[in-house]
């Protein structure tokens, strides 16, 4: 993978019938050698949204919040525009992506992400979203204009995700991060997955590249909540979510619920990717990409598998190139696993 052009490095977590697996190759910046390791930080992107999917279960089985409820019944100001005609958007539209609120907002932001692999892209996203709080959103969120019933048609939301952490932040009277690391940390032992990092943290943040720009790309700019993009990772920590989304508890379940199904190969759980074919059976994904890295997370129940992989880079090909190295793993495990 990383003799592929613009590749610099990657690093892998697996687990396979509960034995862990980690690598490191290449260097993060070209020419330095500097091989990424376990004290390396990864910006994780969208991979965050299947953490604020685990945390929303965890409200559900508090009797917090029901997925059925109607989002509105969460705000603290009136949004009409949240519903079409009589069917308003639920909390289960914003987990399965078919909520009809856009992807990004400010609205801009879906304008400038057209155009992903300019150059400019990253700072114009850092500009954007410099002084962007959470009351901007939510004075944006008035301006969405919902134009099919909720809960059918898919598109991707980071907004609906943002504002899954509101709702959540709203329950509990608790800070979305401080929900986040404490449930980490008890759950998993994970002490090192969090949105802000200190500054001693900052000096281990992987450094990056965007598209074929040879230039180091400055940081994903944090949103309000951070729920849908922002949260950073080691590979230790990722490898022990790995081994929590193994298990077959009743939170593990809960997510991986299909809530809405596309058609007999694709379903949407609480923001978790979930694919049936022949070859892996029925399994649970997600990717993450911000613009100096992307990288995907894989369960795949059948062969007692759990999988991510991360580069620090992030351009057009850099999943399809990732995909590649994945498929060879598979294919491998498949293959020496005959009878499944």
């Amino acid at each position: 993978m990383i003799t592929k052009p613009l590749i610099h490095s990657a690093s892998i977590g697996v687990v396979y019938h509960g034995k862990e697996y980690i690598g490191h190759y290449g260097e993060l910046e070209e020419g330095k050698k500097n091989i990424p390791n376990n004290e390396t930080i990864y910006e994780i992107g969208s991979l965050s949204k299947t953490l604020t999917g685990i945390l929303t279960v965890k409200a559900v089985q508090d009797k917090k919040l029901h997925i059925d409820d109607d989002v509105q019944k969460y705000l603290a100001e009136s949004y009409p525009n949240l519903k079409f005609k009589n069917r308003p958007v639920k909390i289960k539209d914003l987990l399965s992506h078919t909520s009809g609120i856009p992807g990004m907002l400010p609205p801009e932001a879906n304008t400038i992400l057209q155009n992903f692999t300019d150059h400019d892209t990253p700072a114009k996203l850092n500009t954007l979203y410099r002084n962007y709080n959470k009351k901007d959103f939510l004075t944006d969120l008035h301006q969405v204009r919902i134009d099919t019933i909720s809960g059918y048609k898919y598109s991707y939301s980071s907004a609906g995700t943002q504002l899954m952490a509101a709702i959540l932040e709203k329950v509990y009277k608790t800070d979305f991060e401080k929900l986040l690391t404490d449930y980490l940390s008890e759950n998993m032992g994970a002490e090192h997955t969090k949105i802000t990092l200190s500054n001693q943290e900052l000096k281990r943040l992987a450094s990056g590249y965007h598209s074929d720009n040879p230039v180091i790309t400055s940081p994903m700019p944090i949103l309000p909540w951070g729920a849908s993009g922002n949260i950073k990772s080691t590979l230790p920590d990722m490898v022990k979510y790995i081994r929590f989304l193994l298990q077959k508890n009743e939170i593990i379940q809960e997510s991986f619920r299909p809530l809405v199904k596309f058609d007999p190969e694709f379903s949407i759980g609480y923001f978790w990717n979930i694919i049936t074919d022949k070859k892996l059976g029925t399994y649970y994904l997600h990717h993450g990409g911000v613009p100096r890295s992307q990288c995907y997370i894989y369960i795949i129940p059948k062969y007692e598998l759990g999988i991510f992989i991360i580069t620090n880079q992030s351009g057009n090909n850099t999943a399809s190139v990732m995909e590649e190295a994945l498929n060879e793993i598979f294919d491998k495990i498949i293959q020496s696993n005959p009878k499944s």
